[in-house]
């Protein structure tokens, strides 16, 4: 008991010895040297593939940057509705459902999200076939189903939750907790914006307000806060842009260009210091804002024809107010804005179906409700980038977290959640026209054919924005964050 080795493990012991010991040292300084080796060479990533950095200069956050690689899209603009609208109501056709309309079949769960279920039931409205590829779109949205030609479905899409808020912020963020940046955040942190005297990233928030994730769904989360998506429309200017009255224009102008010297002085005393540098650029875009933005919201000027084709002036007025932010989507993309996000729908209090489309009772009334703004001024929106030549190199994306059950609720009169199957659509630059991807089943009830999740669909966003969605990521908290988190594939077939 008095041998002080016996106190030692045999392990160390082992090391006591000093061929062990040097044995066992060389390993591990040659494991130590190949570690740094394969680092120099970028080979130290997971897959082999490496962190792609943006090269961003703190004075000019929003200074254009390349892709990685080439691409056609330049910019991109998310059309979003929130509430979950019926894929079986609106683009994806099932037969089946005419024929056991009224009928609980044996597979049919006995509660969902909301409580039990009821029978299936058939569409709310009729479906035909459209354009030159004969594309069965329900009655429901008669505008949009006159261009699926143009169209890129995708009817296989799933994703991880069945609850809005948490739904919103995984389709916009990729997780379905707070705090990760947006998708647009994502785009103009890779690739800055063609335009120095806007915001890189605009939301447009719907005439109702904003939707049940708020501002996280185009917020910056650990990402610099010069990409977050500054939110404005066409009811709601950005505040604080006016110049007070007593004011003149002239003397507004001095005290901007004093204000420009003091900041560069001050800069100067204080060389490297990014978070002065990204604080002063952002003031200054604020002053350039205050002659862009009032230009840019200016809809008087648009001619007549133009308000007659987006609906500014018929229907509800919902409906025309949505409209107003369909044109001035379309204003933002022409002045070269890289992200626009348009909303249609809110959810401040919960909605069910009369403030989004989240219809759990009378979707009848309230899903029509949302059509009646959404269509018209969307499929405007869209024919006009074409018309103008801005979807050679704009992507649009029709965008919505979940999907709805093929069969209603105990109420008789709503459809369910469904977090396993619902469709988007992609159109614009990069994108095959005229097709659908992915299949649900005979009942619409769970992706069938080529299930694709949220994960799946960011990817192929980002790819047509240039962007590889493996190498776009930045460091955070001892991980290396992405968008599409771990997971993710692009989804080719939808690519032109």
């Amino acid at each position: 008991m008095n041998n002080p080795e016996e106190k030692i493990s045999c392990h160390g012991r082992r090391l006591l010895s000093r061929r062990h010991f040097l044995g066992q040292t060389g390993l591990a300084m040659g494991a130590l040297s190949l570690s740094q080796l394969l680092a120099e060479d970028n080979l130290m990533h997971f897959g082999g593939k490496t962190p792609i950095r943006p090269d961003i200069d703190p004075k000019h956050p929003y200074a254009p940057r390349p892709p990685h690689f080439p691409t056609t899209a330049k910019q991109v603009l998310v059309i979003y509705c929130p509430g979950a609208v019926s894929h079986v109501d609106t683009f994806d056709y099932k037969p089946e459902l005419f024929k056991y309309h009224g009928q609980k079949p044996p597979s049919i769960p006995e509660v969902t999200f909301e409580g039990p279920t009821g029978n299936i039931a058939k569409p709310f409205w009729e479906f035909r076939p459209r354009g030159q590829t004969g594309k069965m779109v329900s009655d429901l949205l008669p505008n949009l189903a006159e261009q699926v030609d143009d169209f890129c479905f995708i009817h296989s899409l799933t994703t991880d939750t069945s609850s809005h808020p948490q739904g919103e912020n995984f389709f916009n963020t990729g997780f379905t907790m707070e705090g990760f940046p947006s998708f647009g955040a994502w785009v103009t942190y890779a690739l800055g914006s063609e335009n120095s005297d806007m915001p890189a990233f605009v939301a447009i928030n719907d005439p109702r307000g904003l939707a049940r994730s708020g501002k996280n769904n185009f917020g910056s989360g650990f990402l610099p806060a010069a990409f977050q998506g500054t939110d404005f429309s066409a009811k709601n200017p950005p505040a604080n842009l006016n110049r007070p009255s007593d004011l003149s224009a002239m003397d507004d102008s001095r005290s901007i260009d004093l204000l420009r010297r003091l900041n560069a002085h001050h800069l100067e005393s204080y060389p490297g210091d990014a978070d002065l540098a990204a604080r002063i650029a952002s003031y200054e875009l604020a002053g350039k804002m205050q002659t862009s933005v009032p230009e840019v919201m200016d809809l008087a000027g648009e001619p007549s024809s133009i308000h007659r084709e987006y609906g500014t002036d018929s229907g509800s007025n919902l409906k025309r107010e949505y409209a107003k932010n369909c044109i001035l989507a379309r204003r933002l993309i022409e002045k070269g804005v890289r992200v626009v996000q348009l909303f249609n729908g809110s959810d401040p209090s919960g909605g069910n179906g009369i403030t989004n489309w989240d219809s759990h009772s009378n979707i009848l009334k309230t899903h029509a409700m949302q059509a009646e703004i959404m269509d018209q001024p969307t499929a405007a929106l869209i024919h006009d980038l074409k018309r103008r030549g801005l979807l050679e190199h704009t992507l649009v994306a029709w965008c919505t977290e979940f999907g709805r059950m093929p069969f209603l609720q105990a109420n008789g009169t709503g459809r369910d959640h469904n977090p396993d199957t619902f469709t988007c659509f992609l159109t614009g630059a990069g994108v095959k026209k005229g097709t659908s991807y992915g299949e649900s089943d005979e009942f619409g009830f769970k992706a069938a054919v080529d299930p694709r999740t949220v994960y799946d669909f960011n990817a192929t966003l980002l790819h047509l924005m240039g962007l590889d969605h493996q190498r776009l990521t930045f460091y955070h908290n001892g991980i290396e964050r992405r968008l599409t988190h771990v997971h993710g594939e692009v989804i080719n077939a939808m690519l032109a």
